[in-house]
């Protein structure tokens, strides 16, 4: 990553594309807490989280789905469900806790899983669930903690057109108060959801703005897809 300044707006959806290699997943990375950055800061709702580790980084209400499934396999949806909504918890380190907030954490997850047209597949393993179902799934998890800003990775990838159009909608029905940063390469989805769209060559940014004007711009259209060819 080089100079890559930016700010996002409460409640927007910022998109970011760019071709293979651009740094996109890298700049996730480096937003969720993967990666610390060797220089820069990095700050969050006014507050510098450059050095807060991940995990803490998801209890602030930053959630993350990643462009390969991070799911647990050889568990139900309903079990990954609330596994996610759990580790959000302040209880989630004590050994007895009331039942109440069993109860509590099965309801939030069954509303998540209701969210994502997921209740079907409550029972079923997520090996055994379809790769859309899957992708919907991850979106969850990421949405468990409650968070404030979505760092979705390609989430329509390896979806069909019909699965990429149900994401769409998903993510633009999103509460208000949910700031949303997607990469992706399928462009209906990218100017279906963003409100700004920033594009991404060799760890920089070359341009950012509404979606119209990186439409038409002449330089995107020469590195990210083509000379002469239109977004």
């Amino acid at each position: 990553m080089q100079d890559a300044t930016f700010a996002v707006e409460s409640s927007e959806c910022l998109a970011i594309i760019g071709p293979n290699g651009a740094g996109k997943t890298t700049l996730f990375n480096l937003l969720s807490g993967q990666l610390k950055p060797t220089s820069g800061n990095i700050f969050y709702r006014g507050q510098d989280i450059s050095g807060i580790p991940a995990h803490q980084r998801i209890q602030l209400g930053i959630g993350r789905s990643f462009q390969i499934a991070q799911l647990f396999n050889n568990l139900t949806v309903m079990e990954n469900a609330l596994l996610a909504v759990q580790g959000t918890q302040p209880s989630r380190f004590q050994l007895l806790r009331p039942i109440t907030g069993n109860r509590q954490m099965f309801a939030r997850a069954k509303d998540l899983l209701s969210y994502m047209d997921l209740l079907e597949y409550t029972d079923m393993l997520v090996s055994c669930i379809p790769h859309g179902a899957q992708r919907k799934l991850e979106i969850v998890l990421s949405m468990a903690s409650d968070a404030k800003l979505l760092l979705l990775d390609e989430p329509s990838c390896g979806l069909t057109v019909a699965e990429s159009a149900e994401i769409t909608s998903k993510i633009c029905c999103l509460k208000k108060d949910v700031t949303v940063m997607c990469v992706a390469h399928d462009m209906e989805l990218v100017f279906g959801i963003a409100t700004r769209i920033m594009v991404m060559h060799h760890g920089k940014i070359i341009i950012k703005g509404e979606p119209e004007k990186i439409r038409n711009d002449p330089t995107v259209k020469e590195i990210y897809l083509g000379t002469g060819k239109s977004v």
